[in-house]
């Protein structure tokens, strides 16, 4: 377990199209003292995503136009100093172990089932952002 959970210092990306989710995820980062950039669309998200170099992306998989499958793996795709290799986390509805196993093998490193607890998610986070800075 880590010492501090604090979110403090971390610029964070979401993407997610149900507004109150966003609003809740946004609310919940920023109190632990994240920076938050969120989009309801896949698609501005990856636009930004070169200049923001967020330390965190966390994306709904389901969504209109782009979902979040196809969302990573265009990342994924992108060189290291594009965003390419940002730590991601699928956060969706789908809570079973198959959509959780889609979710890895398309790019994300962990997958949250909604609803998410608030200091669950700031655990989540933190604790993968500790581990992919060694």
């Amino acid at each position: 377990m880590l010492q501090s959970l604090s979110l403090a210092g971390l610029n964070i990306l979401v993407v997610e199209d149900d507004d109150d989710t966003r609003f809740f995820v946004t609310t919940v980062l920023e109190a632990d003292g994240a920076t938050v950039t969120a989009f309801p669309l896949a698609a501005p998200a990856r636009e930004i995503l070169p200049q923001l170099q967020p330390d965190v992306l966390i994306s709904d998989i389901g969504m209109p136009d782009e979902d979040g499958y196809a969302l990573i793996r265009k990342i994924r795709a992108l060189k290291p100093n594009m965003g390419g290799q940002v730590p991601a986390i699928a956060l969706t509805a789908y809570g079973d172990s198959e959509s959780c196993v889609r979710a890895l093998e398309a790019g994300f490193q962990t997958h949250i089932s909604k609803p998410v607890a608030p200091e669950e998610l700031v655990e989540i986070v933190a604790n993968l952002v500790a581990s992919c800075h060694w």
